[in-house]
């Protein structure tokens, strides 16, 4: 039977995963909550963390655990420092997080910052290095869709730069919390009018808040489908943030480290401006960027 030897951790703003895993790397087991950082006081980190995998530990002596994300932000269980790029997206010398429990030791890897113009990254920087280690010859762009998409350029096993654009965030609140809500509220979809709305930003940014408006009216004025409505609202988005993030993949080898939908969605939208992106599953590249973590931790000692 596989002893457990170390715990791989993802833990964001608003849930939390673990692995466990023995020597080889082998994923032993596997535990979700919705316990994220951003419902936690920094006491309640080990309680909410031991009663996801407490089961798993028992009696363990001591069991090594390596976390990523929004746990080592400043309103997390502790602050795990920023690196200034250009450098590697890891670093052995992780953060420790203060434990009551003998059995734990609990480190956090830092984010990475950049001063002009301000950007950091947090939880992103082991995707990267996990792409990385299934890639390490990758020179080009890696594009990381989410709430906070971040577009990072890596060269020799470096990040160079790095650009966040925020259109998760503004999807979110444009679809919940302004007129466009009664638009756009449905799971329908329709592809041309997304490929549409992305043709039309990439060409217009600056016409983007008279776009906005304009899905409204034309759901009153000619009963516009509200899969067709919530299509262009993404692709209005989406085409205005490659019209920003431009330099960063034109003609640049471009992968896509995401969830599946988002992931295709930019996919979809970069190859309609002549991009050919690698597409790689972001839950994947944590974990395989944990490993590096530890990876890298184990020859430190060594």
């Amino acid at each position: 039977m596989s002893v457990l030897d170390w715990i791989a951790v993802d833990w964001g703003t608003s849930s939390l995963r673990a692995w466990g895993l023995d020597k080889s790397g082998t994923v032993l087991w596997e535990e979700k909550s919705d316990r994220g950082m951003g419902g936690l006081a920094p006491s309640e980190f080990e309680p909410n963390f031991l009663d996801l995998v407490g089961a798993h530990i028992g009696g363990a002596e001591l069991v090594e655990v390596i976390a990523c994300g929004m746990v080592g932000a400043r309103q997390g269980w502790v602050e795990a420092s920023y690196r200034a790029v250009p450098c590697l997206p890891l670093d052995p010398q992780m953060t420790e997080a203060p434990v009551s429990d003998p059995r734990l030791r609990f480190r956090i890897i830092g984010g990475l910052s950049q001063a002009n113009p301000a950007d950091v990254i947090r939880g992103e920087e082991t995707q990267i290095a996990g792409f990385q280690a299934l890639n390490p010859k990758f020179d080009g762009v890696i594009c990381l869709p989410g709430t906070h998409t971040k577009w990072v350029h890596v060269s020799a096993g470096e990040v160079v730069s790095f650009q966040t654009c925020m259109t998760g965030d503004l999807f979110a609140a444009i679809s919940s919390h302004t007129v466009l809500r009664h638009s756009v509220q449905t799971d329908d979809w329709d592809d041309a009018a997304f490929a549409e709305a992305v043709d039309d930003a990439v060409s217009r940014p600056e016409k983007l808040a008279a776009r906005l408006f304009s899905l409204r009216a034309e759901g009153l004025l000619s009963e516009q489908p509200a899969g067709r409505a919530k299509a262009r609202l993404s692709g209005l988005l989406i085409g205005a943030e490659l019209a920003a993030t431009r330099p960063y993949w034109l003609g640049q080898a471009v992968a896509i480290v995401g969830a599946g939908g988002v992931s295709r969605l930019y996919a979809s939208a970069l190859e309609s401006l002549g991009a050919t992106p690698t597409l790689a599953a972001g839950e994947a590249m944590v974990l395989k960027g944990l490993a590096a973590a530890r990876a890298l931790d184990t020859k430190d000692k060594s």
